[in-house]
C-alpha cells in the first residue's frame, strides 16, 4: 500500500535518529562522557535502552557513525585518485588524503560534527582503533598511501612512522577545530573549506619533505641530565 510505514521504516529512521544524536553528543562531550541514557533522551526515545536495542555497544554505535560517512568520503577520494593516477608529485597523494574529508563536511553544511567527532574518537584509546580500522579498509586510502610512500624521499623508519603519525593528527584537529570555529560562528584563516583543505596540503606536503636532521646518539640518562645543567 503506497505510504504505508512499515516495522523496518521505523527502526531504520530510529537508528538514523539515535546516529544523529550520538554523533552530535559525542562530538561536543566525547565518547565517554556520553551515557546510552543521555543519547536516548536526546534522541526523543522514551526508552531509555534504545541504544543497546539498536546498537549493542557504545563501539557499535561508534563504528555505526563512522560507517555512515564512510561511503561518500570514498567515492570523494576515489575521484581524487583515479585523476591523480600516475602523479609522483608528493603534494597530488596528500591532497587525497585531505581533500575528501573536507569535502564531505562542507557539503554537510553547518553545524555539522563529523569532524569533531574525529577527534574526540581518535583522542579516546578505547575507541581509537575503529577508526584506525575503518580507515584501513578504504581501498582508495590505501592507494593514496601506496602511491605517497612511492614519491617520497628515501626517509629512515622511525621518521617515516613519526611523520605519518603526525599528519594524521594534523589532518583530525586541524579540521575539527576549523569545524568548531564554523559552528559557534567565529573566524577562521581561509574563507571555505576547499582553501583551507589547500592549506593543510600544503603544510602536510612540508611536513613530508622537510629535512632530516641526524643527531648523535646520547650516551645515556647520565649525558641527558649533563646536557641540561
Amino acid at each position: 500500500m503506497s505510504g504505508r510505514v512499515t516495522r523496518s521504516d521505523q527502526v531504520a529512521a530510529t537508528r538514523e535518529t539515535i546516529l544523529s544524536a550520538a554523533e552530535r553528543l559525542f562530538a561536543e562531550h566525547g565518547v565517554a562522557g556520553v551515557s546510552n541514557r543521555q543519547i536516548s533522551q536526546e534522541a526523543g526515545q522514551g526508552n531509555n535502552t534504545a541504544v543497546s536495542y539498536h546498537f549493542g555497544s557504545k563501539a557499535n554505535l561508534v563504528r555505526a557513525i563512522v560507517r555512515r560517512h564512510t561511503e561518500q568520503i570514498e567515492g570523494i577520494r576515489l575521484h581524487m585518485v583515479l585523476r591523480a593516477d600516475g602523479s609522483t608529485e608528493v603534494r597530488d597523494w596528500v591532497a587525497c588524503t585531505v581533500e575528501p574529508f573536507a569535502q564531505h563536511l562542507a557539503d554537510l553544511g553547518i553545524p555539522s560534527w563529523f569532524g569533531r567527532f574525529s577527534a574526540q574518537v581518535m583522542s579516546d584509546s578505547a575507541y581509537r582503533e575503529i577508526v584506525v580500522e575503518e580507515s584501513l579498509g578504504s581501498p582508495s586510502l590505501a592507494r593514496a598511501g601506496e602511491e605517497l610512500r612511492r614519491c617520497l624521499p628515501d626517509l629512515p623508519a622511525e621518521v617515516r612512522a613519526e611523520r605519518q603519525d603526525m599528519a594524521s593528527r594534523l589532518i583530525v584537529y586541524v579540521i575539527a577545530e576549523r569545524e568548531r570555529a564554523l559552528a559557534e560562528g567565529g573566524r577562521t584563516p581561509r574563507d571555505s573549506w576547499h582553501r583551507a583543505a589547500a592549506g593543510l596540503t600544503d603544510a602536510l606536503t612540508g611536513l613530508w619533505l622537510a629535512p632530516v636532521t641526524e643527531l648523535p646518539a646520547r650516551a645515556g640518562r647520565g649525558a641527558a641530565h649533563s646536557g641540561n645543567s
